[in-house]
């Protein structure tokens, strides 16, 4: 993992490999930003020209590397395009400087140490830096022989204009690098290749993190599900050589007036089972338990910050495979709620995983429940590959999570669950079958999911199916593969929770 320190040095006078300034978009070409003063008097106030000629324009992400003067300290000066200057100067929206500073810790990759001067007005600006540069330093290699300095991540970030022994400004750092070192453990888990991970073996990673952080876990393998009746796992992993888990870690502090319940969708790999994807559509499917991933970091990274709120996380896993034990379009579940859904497509598996965990979480009666899941096709038609959906049976709620994904820099959208398209998911044999109209599929999900939760309880559901995982270009502090889409939005939930914000 890179580190990150609160530097006391100046621009001019801090020894590293590289020194990252950040250039925004003027009226008449670039303008170099607050923070970078020292290296723009060693370049005798000319250094906007000189990035102009090469090309610079000071547009966000554009990403320019001239070689340093001799009054400074560094060989390389990376300059960052931020975009248009604000109207306010100096005053940059959080998510402009996560975004900047992730751009330039993926252009440093192979590079020991960096400096990053960008604009620090405030303790938030600090923490915005450092997590955007922590989670754009991020790079998976697990799998390549080749792991030479040309692939290894930013290995030290320096960050210049922060006040290293102010507390604020040491809270800032500290929880800038738990959240991202969580974030980069749930890529991780999403980039693995699912012959390495699959229920059983995601379920260790949970067990040792658990031990580490102090958290408490249990782990319920297919006797225990088929003990307690969790039809709906069961179900879905019934024909994969891999048996289900369901997994429960737990944080809890002495303090706590609140509790929340976040609940992950798990499929460790879904070929949409007899229901089979057509071709095209099975290679990326190693990321469909990216919302199990988000919740198992979210859970953690609550544990490593302290706060005064009960979490627990709730991992529903299981692999969607074809063969002659597999669930067949046209069988019928009893889930753990005593209900019964008619399967009618074996590709719909998410909801039938999450509804058991959500009957059972409900069952504890937190005062919230979140569930994450890369679930449904429709709602990448219907906001594209970088926004989830949000629904939910209460409106406050639902715009709260939408307010707070904003704040931290994840796209979000509030959806509505129209009643009317519950009489689509009749059933003739069943309570309720898994499938409903073709139009609006991504609503008719989140009303099967609701079925499922317990009266009087606040809950949301989070359909991360087109930002869990990016298959373009990287962006910002956004790699390629899985991005770790949510958890900042659940870590401030429990924040806000913790604080008593939420009411």
């Amino acid at each position: 993992m890179t580190a990150l320190t609160l530097s006391t040095s100046g621009a001019a006078t801090l020894r590293a490999d590289a020194l990252v300034i950040g250039i925004a978009k003027g009226p008449k070409g670039p303008v170099v930003t607050s923070g970078a003063e020292a290296v723009d008097k060693a370049f005798d106030g000319k250094l906007a020209s000189v990035l102009e000629t090469l090309g610079a324009t000071g547009a966000e992400g554009e990403v320019t590397k001239v070689p340093a003067l001799s009054g400074l300290k560094t060989p390389v000066v990376l300059a960052v395009g931020l975009g248009p200057v604000p109207e306010k100067d100096d005053v940059w929206a959080a998510e402009t400087l996560r975004r900047a500073a992730g751009a330039a810790a993926r252009a440093l990759t192979g590079t020991k140490k960096a400096g990053f001067a960008l604009p620090v007005e405030s303790v938030e600006d600090a923490e915005a830096i450092a997590e955007g540069a922590l989670l754009g330093a991020y790079n998976f290699t697990a799998y390549q022989e080749d792991k030479g300095d040309t692939k290894q991540p930013l290995a030290e970030i320096a960050l210049l204009g922060a006040k290293p022994r102010d507390k604020a400004f040491k809270a800032a750092a500290e929880r800038a690098i738990a959240l991202a070192e969580e974030i980069n453990r749930a890529r991780d888990l999403v980039n693995t290749p699912p012959n390495d991970l699959y229920p059983e073996s995601f379920a260790a990673v949970a067990q040792a993190a658990a031990k580490e952080h102090g958290l408490k876990i249990q782990i319920l393998d297919e006797k225990a599900l088929v003990k307690g009746n969790y039809g709906g796992i069961l179900g879905v992993g019934a024909g994969s050589a891999h048996g289900p888990r369901l997994v429960k870690i737990s944080y809890t502090h002495s303090k706590a007036e609140k509790s929340l319940a976040y609940i992950g969708k798990g499929i460790t790999y879904d070929s949409g089972g007899i229901s089979l994807k057509p071709a095209g559509h099975n290679e990326t499917m190693k990321c469909d338990m990216a919302g199990a991933a988000a919740v198992f970091a979210a859970v953690v990274a609550v544990a490593r910050l302290g706060l005064k709120v009960n979490v627990t996380g709730w991992l529903a896993l299981a692999e969607n495979m074809p063969s002659g034990t597999a669930t067949r379009p046209g069988d019928v579940l009893r889930m753990y709620s005593g209900k019964t859904v008619e399967v009618l497509n074996t590709d719909a598996e998410g909801r039938l995983v999450l509804a058991d965990a959500l009957a059972r979480a409900s069952e504890e009666n937190p005062d919230a429940i979140v569930d994450v899941a890369t679930l449904t096709g429709a709602m990448m038609m219907a906001l594209g590959n970088r926004t989830f959906g949000i629904m939910g049976n209460d409106e406050s709620f639902r715009t709260a999570i939408h307010e707070i994904a904003e704040e931290v820099g994840e796209q979000s959208w509030p959806m509505p669950l129209p009643a009317e398209l519950r009489k689509g998911m009749a059933s003739e044999t069943a309570d309720i079958a898994n499938m409903g109209e073709r139009m609006g599929g991504g609503l008719v999900a989140g009303l099967f999911l609701q079925e499922f939760v317990g009266e009087d309880i606040a809950w949301a559901h989070l359909d991360i199916a087109g930002p869990a995982f990016h298959e373009a270009a990287p962006f910002g502090y956004t790699p390629k593969g899985g991005t770790g889409s949510s958890i900042r939005t659940l870590v401030k939930l429990a924040e806000r929770t913790a604080d008593g914000d939420l009411g």
